[in-house]
């Protein structure tokens, strides 16, 4: 974050220096304030809110403060969300647990108060009138306030701090982290409206909003040992700028995207925060190697022949960014991800991917330090709210097959192009919201020049905007938004140009004209058009649903849950100020296909195949795990009978997968042992580093003793905030302070003690020995590769599951 020093002269107030601060030009709060906080041996404050822009203006003085020995209160009110939940992650930011926060908790009883308690050594002064905590308060607009002397009156003085004492300890509650974070998440934009100069009329570029809480989690979670993390949240709050704030620290950094566009406009971002011309580019056609920041295209660097010591040491990038982390699992990405070795790795989406497969949560061991949604960005006022109309298609998609999920565009072609009644349909709701800027998704290239002739036709001006654009009415994308802008089209039909990395603000409509297959893909153009814009006060979402197989999806997503495809989604929970409004005929509709819903082992075979068709090869547990929906996993969960999960050999066997060697397995002990392994509980992580210190490359050890576990142990739990699962380790400073001894006997007395089985047994000075009936298989590859597979995959699951239950 942006550093504070303290630039003010230190003016002592003397006897005869006025009490009295009326806003008026050399009668501002602010001054007089700040030049006492510096000298003082404590600071209490109450007031009915706190903003950012009050919090940046006074926290120089407060570090200041600080440095001398100062202890800090604040008691601020919550009424009406005024409080902003940042200008809290700012204090706690920088000054940690100098200054105790508090929330105001009688809700018998308003809470408008406006006082500052400076204590001196030698006395003290009360600011008391009303000037709340920000930046317009205290230096810009008409605030009335009192400076009280406590050697000049000492009664008056009295009376107020002693009440200021009896609210902290009676009517008012502590602000740790949890409640902080509890309070961040549900809250929302005060619908009273404040001055438009709150944030502080300051141009510098430094954190605001979402990105103070971003980065206070993103440096806890690196204090807790972590090496890399995952940031999700939605379009608006600035994620590009967000990485360069907390990436300032390092020296060298790379930022990987997969469109040069989208490095362009980071490099403008780590310009304005770093101030420094150091930086590069490697992608198609540049390829700068000598520069301390390098913005690179997956494309390019992803190559094989690029990764390599002529081009980059592994390890020559102490911090890398990778934008739009939900393309993470592709192979280029998953390339790069496996030859570098920095310090940290910053991933960032908002797309949360959880929805169709592809975990990539599992790519960071499920830390995720920072959420926020789009529900919860709109509810904070960072996007506008939507208008959403679930319109009935009489499209008849019941002859069309999806492959893997998906039509064939040619299919949709047949049953699009020439539906003149559905175009008519089209055009009857966009007149009827009278849109000046939309943007309709079309399925196909042929589909988005139809529908952009027909509204021609209509005295609409209309465009297609499309990959390698050749047709009648194909424009350049950027051109295409131009025009939109300025007035000279109303209309896009786009397919695939903008669902993600292009925000048009201006847009007051998005049209779904195609099935919806992909739920990333919705919540991706759901998105383009909800950035704020002047005189914009909401978007209208049409979304023309027909009987197409995931038809009830966009039910699910409304609902906010994240998750779309089994369970049933009755209630609406809207954001703040949205509408939501599904035809009735849509709701029948949805009733009848869950009605016809598949089984949940057809389900999974299904999920199978997409995965397989998706890798080109069948799929090990971890890429199932990775790649399934979330949906379904959950329900292999709940139905273990039926998980792939936890037979995973007899399932490939009911598929006709099995390799010969694997089926050479079944009904040995071998096959026992894995399924040990399978089973063995996992309510922490202790038995996951005795398990990798048993695995050799190509191979497993036929005997482990402890001083082989050890190293394997220490290196596991200073890794990935795992230390975490240690008993009576409070931080990642204490793991550090522990002893070799401390850690023999918790490995004695947790894992070992806990895996001997009938297959592993403790003798002697041997930790762990297999026994007899185990040693023609120990370097049976496929046992060894199914052994390797499952400890990988019970670890991405109990990080799950670590994950969910601190999101709660």
């Amino acid at each position: 974050m942006a550093e504070y020093t303290v630039q003010k002269t230190v003016t002592t107030i003397g006897e005869q220096a006025s009490p009295v601060f009326t806003g008026e030009t050399g009668r501002q709060l602010f001054p007089a304030l700040c030049n006492l906080m510096i000298q003082a041996e404590r600071i209490d404050i109450m007031v009915a809110y706190t903003r950012e822009s009050g919090v940046r203006l006074i926290l120089p003085a407060l570090l200041e403060a600080v440095k001398n020995g100062a202890a800090i209160t604040l008691l601020t009110g919550t009424n009406f969300n005024l409080t902003e939940p940042q200008a809290l992650y700012l204090l706690r930011h920088y000054l940690g647990d100098k200054v105790e926060v508090r929330f105001y908790n009688d809700e018998g009883r308003s809470f408008h108060p406006k006082a500052y308690f400076v204590h001196l050594n030698t006395k003290s002064h009360l600011f008391i009138g009303s000037s709340n905590l920000s930046a317009t308060a205290l230096e810009d607009a008409v605030e009335w306030n009192y400076r009280l002397d406590s050697q000049v009156n000492p009664q008056e003085y009295q009376e107020y701090y002693r009440t200021f004492q009896t609210i902290c300890a009676n009517h008012s509650v502590l602000v740790d982290e949890d409640r902080l974070r509890q309070y961040a998440k549900s809250w929302r934009k005060s619908p009273i409206s404040l001055s438009q100069t709150e944030t502080g009329g300051s141009v510098k570029v430094q954190p605001h909003g979402a990105q103070i809480e971003a980065l206070y989690y993103l440096s806890k979670t690196r204090s807790e040992g972590a090496d890399k993390a995952l940031i999700h949240a939605a379009t608006g709050i600035g994620k590009t700028y967000l990485a360069a704030f907390d990436s300032a620290p390092y020296e060298k950094v790379l930022f990987i995207a997969h469109r040069e566009e989208i490095l362009r406009q980071a490099s403008v971002a780590f310009q304005h925060v770093r101030n420094s011309e150091n930086y590069g580019f490697f992608t198609g056609k540049t390829k700068q190697t000598d520069k301390k920041i390098i913005f690179a295209s997956v494309e390019t660097l992803g190559q094989e022949k690029y990764l390599h010591p002529d081009y980059f040491a592994a390890d020559y990038f102490d911090y890398i960014v990778i934008d739009e982390f939900h393309h993470a699992v592709s192979k280029q990405y998953q390339n790069i991800l496996r030859y570098f070795q920095p310090k940290f790795l910053l991933g960032l989406t908002a797309t949360t991917e959880r929805l169709d497969g592809r975990n990539i949560y599992a790519l960071c061991d499920y830390n995720v330090p920072f959420e926020l949604s789009l529900f919860e960005a709109i509810n904070r006022g960072m996007l506008v709210p939507f208008r959403y109309y679930g319109i009935y298609d009489d499209t008849d998609y019941k002859s069309l097959r999806p492959v893997a999920g998906t039509y064939a565009a040619s299919d949709l072609n047949c049953i699009y192009l020439d539906n003149i009644r559905r175009m008519k349909n089209i055009l009857r709701h966009y007149r009827k919201y009278r849109s000046q800027r939309a943007l309709g998704f079309c399925a196909t290239r042929e589909h988005a020049e139809s529908m952009a002739d027909f509204f021609v036709k209509q005295g609409i001006k209309a465009a297609a905007v499309y990959s390698n654009a050749q047709g009648t009415y194909a424009e350049e994308r950027s051109k295409a938004i131009e025009q939109l802008n300025v007035g000279g089209l109303q209309v896009i039909f786009a397919v695939d140009m903008f669902n993600e990395g292009i925000d048009i603000p201006a847009l007051d409509m998005v049209m779904f004209l195609r099935p919806t297959e992909s739920p990333t893909v919705f919540m991706q153009q759901f998105g383009r058009g909800l950035r704020l814009y002047p005189g914009k006060e909401y978007l209208v979402v049409l979304d023309f649903i027909g009987n197409y197989h995931n038809a009830g999806l966009v039910k699910g997503l409304l609902c906010g849950e994240e998750r779309a495809a089994y369970g049933e989604h009755d209630a609406i929970a809207a954001p703040d100020n949205c509408y939501v409004d599904f035809d009735l005929r849509l709701l029948d509709l949805f009733a009848q296909m869950e009605k016809g819903r598949q089984p949940l082992r057809a389900a999974i075979r299904e999920e199978y195949y997409r995965i397989k068709q998706l890798l080109g090869r069948r799929p090990s547990r971890v890429e199932l795990f990775a790649n399934m929906t979330v949906s379904v996993y959950e329900q292999c969960l709940k139905h273990p009978k039926e998980s792939p999960f936890k037979h995973y050999l007899t399932f490939l066997a009911e598929l006709n997968e099995l390799t010969p060697a694997e089926q050479a397995l079944r009904g040995t002990v071998a096959e026992e042992f894995l399924q040990e392994m399978v089973n063995t509980a996992m309510t922490k992580v202790y038995k996951m580093p005795v398990l990798l210190a048993l695995q050799e490359k190509t191979s497993l050890k036929a005997r482990i003793t402890y001083a082989n576990i050890l190293p394997v142990w220490k290196h596991f739990f200073a890794h990935g905030r795992n230390w975490q699962d240690l008993p009576h380790v409070g931080s990642f400073q204490d793991y550090q302070t522990l002893t070799d001894s401390w850690h023999l006997t918790k490995i004695q007395n947790m894992p070992v003690r806990f895996l001997q089985s009938a297959f592993l047994q403790s003798r002697g000075e041997w930790a762990l020995v297999f026994c007899e009936a185990m040693e023609p298989y120990l370097d049976n590859e496929v046992v060894v590769s199914h052994f390797q597979d499952i400890v990988e995959y019970r670890a991405k699951d109990y990080y799950r599951r670590r994950y969910l239950i601190q999101a709660e």
